[in-house]
C-alpha cells in the first residue's frame, strides 16, 4: 500500500525499547511498515528476536538486542550496537516500561515496588534518551518518542491507585517538554505519546478480569478499549516528517478520557 511521502521512513534507523511485547511490538512493526530498519530491544532476548523476525517480514533489516533499560551500562551498549550495525540512529521509541505490580494507595504501597517502577519507567527513559541524543546531536537530526500515559497528565485513582506509574509517567511528560526545548535548534524533535487503555499484557491479567474491563470501558468516552495496533498511526506520525514542526508535546490517544 502506498503512503504519502511525509510519512515515509525509508532509509531511517529506528530503535524501539520494550519491543518484545505489547505496544513495543506494534511500534516496531509500524516503523518497519513505513520503511525503517528497526533495532528491537527488550530485557527478554527471545521476545526481542521474535519481534525482529516480524520486522524482517516487511523486507526491512532488523537487529535484536537484549537490554535492561534500568541499567545505564546496558543502555550504552544497546545504542552502541545500533550505531555499529547501522551507522546512525534516526528514531528512538522510548517505550520500555512496567506497571505497579500491586496497586495500592500510597500508605500501603511497597517501597520496593516504587523503586522498581521508577527505575524502569523514568530512569530508563532518561538513560536511553541521553545516549540516543549523543548520537543524534552529532548527526544534526533525530526523533524521540517517549511513551508516557494519560496518567502522566492526570491522577489515576478515579479508576485505580497506581502511584509509582503515575509519578513516573508525569515525570516523563515534563522531561519530554524539557528535552523538546533543549534540542529544538539541533534538528531533533522530542515528543511523547500518552495512551489510554490499550489491550496489552502490561496490566498482567487485568484484561481477563470482567469487572476491570467493565470499569475502564465505562470510564472511556468512546466506550471501548483500544486494540494494540491502533497505536501504529500516532507512532508513525511522530517518527516521520509529518511532525517536523512539533516538539515538547504530548499526543494523547485515550478515547476521550482526558477531555472530560
Amino acid at each position: 500500500m502506498s503512503r504519502p511521502t511525509v510519512f515515509d521512513l525509508s532509509g531511517r534507523i529506528a530503535l524501539v525499547t520494550g519491543a518484545g511485547s505489547g505496544l513495543g511490538t506494534e511500534f516496531a512493526e509500524a516503523l518497519a511498515d513505513a520503511g525503517a530498519d528497526v533495532v528491537c530491544a527488550d530485557i527478554d532476548a527471545g521476545a526481542a528476536a521474535a519481534t525482529a523476525a516480524r520486522v524482517e517480514k516487511y523486507g526491512r533489516r532488523a537487529l535484536a538486542v537484549t537490554a535492561d533499560v534500568s541499567r545505564e551500562d546496558q543502555v550504552r551498549e544497546m545504542v552502541a550496537a545500533t550505531t555499529a550495525e547501522f551507522g546512525r540512529l534516526d528514531v528512538l521509541v522510548n517505550n520500555a516500561g512496567i506497571a505497579d505490580a500491586h496497586p495500592e494507595p500510597v500508605h500501603r504501597f511497597s517501597s520496593e515496588d516504587w523503586h522498581q517502577v521508577i527505575d524502569v519507567d523514568l530512569h530508563g527513559v532518561f538513560y536511553t534518551a541521553k545516549h540516543a541524543l549523543a548520537v543524534m546531536v552529532g548527526q544534526g537530526s533525530g526523533k524521540i518518542i517517549n511513551v508516557a500515559s494519560m496518567w502522566g497528565l492526570a491522577g489515576s485513582s478515579s479508576v485505580f491507585p497506581i502511584p509509582a506509574y503515575s509519578a513516573a509517567k508525569g515525570a516523563v511528560v515534563n522531561l519530554t517538554r524539557e528535552l523538546g526545548l533543549e534540542y529544538a535548534t539541533s534538528g531533533i524533535q522530542v515528543n511523547a505519546l500518552c495512551p489510554g487503555f490499550y489491550r496489552t499484557r502490561l496490566a498482567g491479567g487485568a484484561y481477563d478480569d470482567p469487572d476491570f474491563v467493565s470499569a475502564i470501558t465505562a470510564f472511556t468516552p468512546m466506550g471501548r478499549i483500544a486494540e494494540a495496533e491502533e497505536i501504529r498511526g500516532p507512532a508513525v506520525f511522530l517518527a516521520s516528517a509529518a511532525s517536523d514542526f512539533m516538539t515538547g508535546q504530548m499526543l494523547v490517544v485515550d478515547g476521550g478520557c482526558l477531555a472530560k
